[in-house]
């Protein structure tokens, strides 16, 4: 099997270790660790990395990961396994997306060891985790008040990146292009595919996109040969192009229609009316296709994203 050291420590096959890299202090003077946990096989395979909390108020998929640690999902017969539960330490204590500086880690990529704290782990991550993997899924969720069904994202360009998503079975599949200075982008570089995990609302916990993250990571490892597991395939429902529906008017939104749900071009999907009952306006679907992500808030502003659509091929 090919040599594994991350931070100064290697890794041999077989073993199962934990390494936590010091990233930096608060003003407190309180050590701030990355915590890494490796499982690694006897047997060559490749090695996967399975990762939560890139933002920090994104919990749904620190639960995730974390649960696949604690409740010992995954034994890997084949290749290793690489787990970061919380990427973004600082913006978990903060209940924050981003840094204190209010820098996005998921834009500050390949960073650098003197730059900012969110360029300083971007470059931890690229130099320590990158070149070891072969694959990855970055588990994500929606922003505040807007709520993700369960999808796995990839640039359909990726031609191994659609085959993992097909893999790991997730409802839906979206094409989405890779962002400049992203996580995922970086990998690619590197030809390391990186699947995007969506599911769920930022500052909530939502069991559904839990248990969806569970059971892809285990149906993509098993189809990768990393586990054995009794795990049936599932099928996605590819999606390659999406649009979002924004609000005409401000006001009081209810939608009446649910997340996850189809729709038909013409339906209506919400209405926006005044907080008197005098003015009433319709929310009307464009096309055939999915609400796969919908916002939560139920006061609204003209031009805010209400409902996010994925068109039926």
């Amino acid at each position: 099997m090919k040599e594994m050291v991350i931070n100064g420590v290697r890794v041999r096959p077989g073993q199962s270790i934990n390494i936590d890299i010091a990233i930096a202090r608060l003003p407190t003077h309180t050590l701030i660790d990355l915590p890494v946990f490796i499982l690694r096989a006897k047997e060559e395979g490749p090695t996967v990395l399975i990762s939560g909390g890139l933002h920090g108020d994104e919990i749904n998929g620190v639960v995730t990961v974390k649960r696949l640690l604690e409740e010992e999902i995954l034994s890997p017969v084949r290749g290793s396994l690489i787990l970061v539960p919380l990427v973004n330490t600082y913006g978990f204590l903060s209940n924050s997306r981003t840094f204190p500086d209010g820098r996005d880690l998921n834009r500050s990529f390949p960073g650098s060891s003197r730059g900012s704290l969110a360029s300083q782990i971007a470059h931890i991550l690229t130099k320590e985790i990158i070149p070891q993997i072969d694959f990855g899924v970055d588990f994500h969720t929606g922003g505040r008040m807007l709520t993700n069904y369960p999808q796995i994202r990839v640039d359909y360009k990726d031609k191994k990146g659609v085959q993992l998503a097909e893999a790991f079975g997730a409802p839906f599949t979206l094409n989405s292009s890779m962002i400049d200075k992203s996580f995922r982008k970086e990998a690619f570089k590197s030809k390391k595919s990186i699947l995007v995990f969506e599911g769920g609302e930022s500052m909530r916990l939502d069991n559904q996109s839990v248990e969806e993250g569970i059971l892809g990571i285990r149906r993509l490892l098993k189809h990768a040969g990393v586990i054995e597991d009794s795990i049936k395939e599932a099928k996605t429902l590819k999606l390659k192009e999406s649009f979002w529906i924004r609000a005409k008017v401000s006001g009081i939104f209810i939608p009446t229609v649910s997340i996850g749900e189809q729709v038909r071009k013409g339906q209506m999907l919400a209405k926006i009316s005044d907080p008197y009952g005098q003015v009433k306006v319709p929310v009307k679907n464009t096309s055939d296709g999915y609400v796969v992500g919908l916002n939560n808030s139920p006061v609204v502003n003209s031009g805010d994203a209400l409902f996010h659509i994925g068109k039926i091929p």
